[in-house]
């Protein structure tokens, strides 16, 4: 049995910052110093500024225009003390200004001027590969990646062609190597087939399914990608919004990609709040983050899951690509900003995620600062 430790042999270990669904269209990009037109073409909702007044009346006056550092609140100071070398998020959002909606339920996008907030954070990584990165045709999502290009933001799973949203995002560490990031987007996620880049049109990189062809697939791509020291992060928006299930097929993709690809971290998004996650052969498999930001507040319905808590994922990964530790700090979205979580609620994520993490070998406790950590049997 062994369980979550610092590296022995002295050598630095790769610290990774990732978190779930960034979504900063509608709401939050109103209350920025640059917003969109705030028109909508949902069945019930015709504005955002309808969403900033959900979130006023369920906490209160919100400030306008907001820095665009507001929204991440208190997460910014534990980036700070947490210090990673890698910053990487799910970018669930179109940056653009286009007026050319997809005929579909909700679309999101930030302004371009908005987008700073995206450094504001120090994020060094977009994963696009997902369901409403192109909510406003692919004439916003060229507008996203080239937004992105200027911000120096590096991006994956999404691109000009299929050359480019196949080819991984590379984030070189100091003294310490590089981190790759692919992405990946499923249908189930809501992600239509439609939208897959090809070798003349803009998309994602979308795999049609969990089938072993499709695992090969990947793993092809990471192959011919990474080199052996390299750390590998495989992005991947999959499943229902919400539940706490993890299919068996889910776990099986994930292991073929630690097994085949190498990856040190499957990280798994899709669903509002966080699910059970793994760590298979000392390698971690997140299989739903949970939101990170959004504007829903003041929206009811599915309130037992707590949509409205949010995770920062710290990593460690040491020299050998293998995990050595996980910290989670437990947060909560309020007047559309991140803020520390009460001990109530940081209490009841540690219980939720040990009861789903528990039968994959898992467990998870709250430390007396408020963070979580997890400890984990020894790798097959």
């Amino acid at each position: 049995m062994s369980v979550a430790a610092p590296p022995g042999d002295g050598a630095p270990a790769v610290r990774l910052f990732l978190c779930g669904d960034v979504m900063i269209g509608r709401g939050v990009d109103q209350i920025l110093p640059s917003p969109c037109p705030p028109n909508l073409y949902e069945e019930y909702v015709s504005s955002a500024h309808e969403y900033v007044r959900l979130a006023e009346a369920a906490s209160g006056p919100i400030p306008r225009p907001v820095d665009p550092s507001y929204i991440w609140g208190d997460a910014l100071a534990e980036l700070e003390a947490h210090a990673p070398d890698a910053r990487i998020v799910n970018l669930e959002t179109s940056v653009t200004r286009s007026e050319t909606a997809e005929h579909k339920a909700i679309n999101y996008r930030i302004s371009p001027q908005n987008a700073e907030c995206l450094r504001a954070a120090g994020i060094d990584c977009c994963a696009l590969a997902n369901n409403h990165v192109l909510d406003w045709g692919r004439s916003g999502l060229l507008e996203t990646l080239g937004a992105l290009e200027r911000l120096n933001i590096a991006v994956a799973g999404a691109g000009r062609s299929v050359g480019q949203a196949q080819r991984p995002a590379i984030i070189e560490i100091p003294s310490k190597g590089r981190v790759l990031v692919l992405s990946f987007a499923l249908p189930d996620s809501g992600t239509p087939l439609e939208w897959a880049a090809t070798p003349s049109s803009p998309g994602v990189n979308l795999l049609p399914d969990l089938s072993a062809e499709s695992a090969a697939f990947a793993c092809d791509l990471a192959r011919n990608a990474a080199r052996r020291e390299d750390i590998l992060v495989m992005s991947i928006h999959w499943g229902s919004n919400w539940g706490y299930g993890v299919s068996n097929a889910q776990r099986q993709f994930a292991y073929r990609l630690i097994e085949d690809a190498g990856a040190s971290v499957v990280h798994g998004h899709s669903s509002h709040h966080a699910r059970g996650f793994e760590v298979h052969r000392n390698r971690l498999a997140l299989y739903g983050c949970g939101d990170f930001l959004n504007d829903y507040e003041g929206i009811s319905g599915y309130e037992s899951y707590r949509g409205d808590l949010s995770l920062m994922y710290f990593a460690d990964i040491d020299t050998s690509c293998d995990l050595v530790q996980l910290r989670m700090v437990p947060l909560h979205m309020r007047r559309l900003r991140l803020e520390r979580a009460s001990t109530a609620d940081a209490e009841w994520l540690a219980q939720t995620l040990d009861r789903e993490s528990a039968p994959f070998g898992v467990r998870v406790r709250r430390q007396p600062d408020g963070a979580l950590s997890a400890s984990w049997s020894g790798g097959e």
